[in-house]
């Protein structure tokens, strides 16, 4: 009874998270098939002040249907993160793997870009993770981005871990 209660906790907490929010600034057309990198503005929802950019390779219908791999889709991406406004960080994830603020499919059932955020104490300064998912494995391709909190005015919800 107990694990049934806490794994519908769990489920509740999941579906009540609150994604990262995107929009797409920027599609740059690469070929003539309908390639294109997209561009798109990333919020963190637990740190008000931080806005990344990341960039990834959106394949065209045409060219899945003249390659004949369907579901193949590069793991290029790239991140930048920086400070847009005041930051106030809420309860945020310190642990060494952080946490997940941002999800999209890149394919359509086998691939994620993922970016994770992780707490450097030691350095003061927030570290953004773009990297792919994949269900059968990974990819080895990812980009990092940093935020230095360093000497800023940085308000703690929770307050500053020591």
């Amino acid at each position: 009874m107990l694990i049934r209660q806490t794994t519908a906790a769990a489920l509740m907490l999941a579906a009540t998270a609150i994604p990262a929010s995107s929009e797409v600034v920027g599609k740059v057309g690469v070929d003539w098939v309908g390639n294109d990198i997209v561009v798109e503005a990333v919020t963190d929802p637990d740190v008000k002040g931080v806005t990344c950019h990341v960039t990834y390779f959106d394949r065209s219908l045409i060219d899945r249907l003249s390659k004949g791999n369907w579901f193949e889709d590069p793991s290029n991406n790239s991140i930048a993160c920086r400070q847009t406004g005041p930051i106030e960080i809420g309860d945020i994830d310190l642990s060494d793997d952080g946490e997940e603020v941002f999800r999209e499919g890149l394919s359509i059932i086998w691939k994620s870009l993922v970016v994770n955020r992780i707490y450097d104490k030691e350095n003061d300064t927030l570290i953004y993770l773009a990297h792919s998912r994949q269900v059968v494995e990974g990819s080895a391709k990812m980009a990092i981005s940093t935020v230095p909190l360093f000497n800023q005015n940085v308000v703690w919800t929770s307050g500053k871990p020591q």
